[in-house]
């Protein structure tokens, strides 16, 4: 089990139980560490100790961010990506195929894939000529490749590292250079494509609602169909989709898992907004 996976099950211990107000001996058990480790290691992981961190989990907190988020909405989206740290600065290019690639399956078009660790799991990432294609936290590796071959069905797929695999790494390690940056060759129709070009404006440690993405995305009525092109987003993390939540200010479901989504939310938050701890209601005040 991996360092994700046993921070994982805590986190959702907590958020299955926070009724019942988890201590840190409690969390720890469900990691398979002692109070000590998991204590170390959580900090490791997200910079900060568990109860802080899961600060950031509550629905409170998420409400509290979605209100701020409301009151600088067109500011925040006409500034999203600009900022020393912002995720975002190092993308170049977000390219659809052509209709005749869309089409046609993928016909003759080579894709090369390889997998991965990250604090939030293994992952698979995938790449054509133009840039990344897919970035998945699958279940399991035989499952992540049939799902690649079913939505490529006439694309030459080869299990090996190009460049770009070794700057997702990178990213996910921690050790991006300045230099790095990535392209996207999506796989979608215009209206999806409109929906995950959207969703790069959301700033990191922010998060926005489904009607708020609608708009952007120039589609304000169409918000059921927003979500829908949200949930098929082929390139997690790096296209934001986990910073969309629901009106109400739950967190609301993810492609890749709701402990998955619950981890990325509060880990942007930690680092973005770690002034906001001391003030943030928590599962553990």
């Amino acid at each position: 089990m991996t360092d994700y996976e046993r921070i994982a099950a805590a986190i959702a211990y907590a958020r299955t139980h926070f009724k019942t107000q988890p201590d840190l001996d409690e969390m720890a058990r469900q990691a398979h560490w002692s109070p000590f480790h998991f204590q170390r290691k959580f900090q490791e992981w997200a910079g900060m100790s568990p109860k802080k961190f899961l600060q950031y989990l509550s629905l409170d907190h998420a409400k509290t961010l979605l209100r701020q988020q409301l009151s600088v909405a067109d500011t925040a989206y006409e500034t999203g990506l600009s900022g020393p740290g912002r995720l975002h600065d190092l993308f170049v290019s977000l390219e659809a195929m052509t209709p005749g690639e869309y089409r046609q399956g993928g016909a003759d078009l080579h894709i090369d894939y390889s997998f991965g660790d990250s604090p939030f799991g293994r992952y698979l990432v995938a790449t054509t000529f133009k840039g990344i294609c897919k970035l998945v936290f699958p279940e399991t590796d035989e499952a992540a490749v049939a799902e690649l071959h079913q939505e490529w069905p006439q694309a030459i797929l080869a299990a090996q590292e190009t460049v770009v695999h070794g700057q997702v790494a990178r990213f996910f390690n921690g050790t991006f250079s300045p230099t790095d940056r990535f392209t996207m060759h999506l796989k979608g129709t215009p209206f999806q494509l409109k929906v995950w070009a959207a969703l790069l404006h959301i700033p990191e440690g922010q998060l926005t609602t489904y009607s708020q993405l609608a708009r952007v995305a120039g589609h304000e009525r169409a918000v059921r169909a927003v979500g829908t092109a949200v949930g098929d987003n082929p390139i997690s993390y790096l296209i934001p989709c986990h910073r969309v939540i629901r009106q109400t200010g739950e967190l609301g479901q993810y492609r890749w898992g709701a402990t998955r989504k619950v981890a990325l939310v509060g880990w942007e938050a930690a680092r973005v907004h770690p002034q906001a701890l001391v003030a943030a209601p928590g599962l553990f005040d």
